[in-house]
């Protein structure tokens, strides 16, 4: 079956946030959902509920586990067991539960700035300070800073690293031996990693998503991760998502945040959703990987042909394009608000991922093609 990725199917008046909280006339093209419809078995799943007719309380089937399971076995060769899932509304919830389980108020967490804005929010909340081991720029990519990482872990007795893999907002997907040396310096200074792990389904070509977890025993007993099928098939608004602990003293911790924190249950219609995903819907996420990346590839020519002072980064992963716009010399919030008013496209500002976010664009290109051309073509004319 092919799937029809160009329809433009409208959101406005919808409750949809990513479209009714922009203005009159803005095409919104920043918070981390896409206009495209899901896929067609997770609609028929959530149907055959609806029609059912009763929404009372429900457990977790084993088929929900069971789909987990063969999933991340299936295209991560990650034997995940049955006992290490815990369940959650949404990952950032569970990684505040989890923060809140594994440290106390006032100690650090390590990040790796320009990184998803929810995580400084969520530190912050947690009484928890943010250390920023920045990401190294240069020649057009991002690297980690590893001896960074190495005297930040070693002095800043932070208790968690936040690893966010893949990394938004860059794009990157980190290769086995960058997992294995951020591991190696976590384990060594007693840091467990908390691998947020929700876009590890959305890569492209001829890279590979590496579960953290799965590079060895130790790395598996010192780290979380979270998952979730809500990026990869479009389900943000049904709350479903899964966390690995196979530490039973870690899992047990966190088993006791989540339930405090009454984040622990996930609702019928996204058990529901989940199944479908994991289990009939790989055919629709092959094609919308390819769709993405030749979305990716006309943003990159576009830019070129109009922009050539901008530069796209390479995209590995995630569906959100970095964009490099120094040479525009001027600030990204700056920058992000004339192309509002004038150009009425709403991209993010670089600096809500950190300081060194600064002239920096990030695009969401999760759209159908003639959504990114008019994006772009805003764009082109507010310049």
């Amino acid at each position: 079956m092919i799937f029809d990725f160009d329809e433009i199917i409208p959101r406005r008046g919808t409750s949809s946030s990513k479209w009714d909280r922009a203005g009159a006339g803005v095409l919104p093209m920043w918070v981390a959902d896409m206009d495209f419809r899901t896929a067609p078995p997770i609609t028929e799943a959530l149907v055959k509920r609806a029609r059912h007719g009763i929404f009372g309380y429900s457990l977790l089937p084993d088929e929900y586990y069971d789909a987990v399971i063969n999933w991340f076995y299936r295209r991560y060769d990650f034997a995940v067991q049955r006992e290490w899932i815990l369940s959650a509304i949404s990952v950032v919830p569970a990684v505040s539960a989890i923060l809140r389980a594994l440290t106390v108020p006032g100690d650090k967490v390590i990040l790796q700035s320009p990184v998803y804005n929810c995580f400084y929010s969520t530190i912050d909340a947690n009484g928890c300070q943010a250390v920023s081991n920045d990401l190294i720029y240069r020649n057009g990519e991002y690297t980690v800073d590893f001896d960074g990482l190495q005297r930040i872990a070693a002095t800043s007795g932070a208790k968690v690293m936040l690893l966010c893999n893949p990394h938004n907002p860059v794009g990157r997907v980190w290769t086995r031996e960058e997992l294995m040396r951020t591991g190696e310096i976590c384990l060594r200074h007693g840091v467990t990693v908390l691998s947020d792990e929700i876009h590890c389904d959305l890569v492209f070509r001829e890279y590979r998503h590496l579960p953290f977890a799965s590079l060895g025993e130790d790395f598996l007993l010192q780290s979380v991760t979270c998952t979730s099928p809500s990026k990869t098939f479009n389900l943000a608004g049904l709350h479903a998502s899964n966390i690995f602990v196979a530490h039973p003293d870690l899992r047990k911790k966190i088993r006791q945040a989540l339930h405090a924190n009454g984040i622990d249950e996930n609702n019928s219609f996204a058990a529901d959703s989940l199944i479908a995903a994991y289990n009939e819907s790989e055919e629709w996420l092959k094609q919308l990987l390819d769709y993405l990346y030749n979305n990716y590839l006309y943003l990159r020519a576009y830019c070129a042909e109009h922009f050539p002072q901008l530069y796209v980064l390479p995209l590995q992963a995630t569906y959100l394009a970095w964009v490099d716009c120094t040479a525009l010399q001027r600030s990204s919030r700056e920058l992000s608000q004339m192309l509002l008013e004038k150009g009425k496209v709403w991209f993010n500002p670089g600096t809500m991922y950190g300081a060194n976010g600064e002239g920096f664009l990030r695009i969401n290109i999760a759209c159908p093609r003639a959504l990114l051309q008019e994006g772009l073509e805003r764009m082109r004319q507010a310049l």
